[in-house]
């Protein structure tokens, strides 16, 4: 479901990410192909160097649709930014794709916090997110984040997955699996 970005799949990305309901949401936006090849190159090195943590989802064809990144890490922290192509929407890989990637996060790269803003207008990311059940809104909880990512005006909702909620959802879901093949 989830793959290292490779500039091979640049082409089918650009094309998905320049749809217009899915641009006006990309964190890093490229107007061109050669722009985008560019964008995934800096992407990649950026991994390289610790910066983010990058990944390609693709669907069960192992064709690229979206991307999900974690973005600014520090402190064992990072912001999460996913995008999915339009065709792509409402058939459950947002969700499969944050489970995988939260996952790895939590598990080998060791965060302990992934933040997530969403535009107070972006009702499709929105409803996405409140759909997860080891998610609170951050905007109380993390005032200064809440502060950084806003300044002067109130454009983002917060949210914040903790390593300790998500264990706990996880660990609920590991023994509700076992209590049913009990039966």
């Amino acid at each position: 479901m989830l793959k290292k970005r490779e500039l091979q799949d640049a082409p089918t990305l650009y094309d998905l990410m320049t749809h217009p309901q899915v641009f006006p949401y990309v964190r890093h936006k490229a107007y061109s192909l050669d722009e985008f090849y560019f964008l995934t190159k800096q992407t990649m090195e950026a991994e390289e160097n610790g910066e983010l943590i990058s990944r390609t989802i693709m669907d069960e064809y192992h064709q690229p649709i979206g991307t999900i990144n974690l973005f600014d890490v520090k402190n064992k922290s990072g912001f999460l930014a996913t995008w999915i192509g339009q065709p792509y929407f409402g058939k459950g890989y947002n969700k499969m794709a944050k489970e995988e990637f939260l996952e790895e996060l939590f598990l080998s790269h060791e965060m302990e916090a992934v933040f997530i803003k969403i535009r107070k207008t972006n009702t499709r990311s929105l409803k996405a997110a409140l759909k997860l059940p080891y998610i609170s809104l951050g905007n109380i909880l993390y005032p200064d984040v809440y502060d950084m990512i806003n300044g002067d005006s109130s454009v983002y909702d917060l949210f914040v997955i903790t390593k300790e909620q998500y264990m706990i959802h996880r660990e609920l879901v590991a023994n509700i699996s076992e209590d049913e093949a009990v039966v």
